[in-house]
């Protein structure tokens, strides 16, 4: 992901075709070794491609995936008070959790 961003950093820079040591210098930069291999793969698929086509590809590949989610039935009576009450406990419990875990140790680009 990170040599993919990277290309697309030099794209949008105003470079059409970065090159290999274009992307070795923008993941320097930020103190990342670049892997040879990674590297001469991601630039070998996208060669010959503008940001454009490669984003248009990527969104018709979306656009065929389903997406849809399964409908919850409602809950009916007098039972479904106690069951909000949790939820909201559990959420403001989740809330407080994520809060605490703001830096995790890595980086974007680790």
């Amino acid at each position: 992901m990170r040599y993919v961003a990277a290309y697309l950093l030099a794209a949008l820079g105003g470079n059409s075709s970065p090159s290999a040591k274009d992307i070795k210098k923008i993941l320097g930069s930020v103190g990342i070794e670049a892997d040879d291999d990674k590297l001469d793969k991601v630039i070998k698929e996208l060669s010959g491609k503008t940001v454009d086509d490669v984003m248009a590809e990527g969104m018709s590949k979306l656009a065929s995936m389903p997406a849809g989610g399964v409908a919850v039935a409602a809950g009916g009576g007098g039972g479904a008070a106690p069951a909000e009450e949790e939820k909201k406990e559990e959420e403001k419990k989740e809330e407080e959790e994520e809060e605490s875990d703001d830096d995790m140790g890595f980086g974007l680009f680790d």
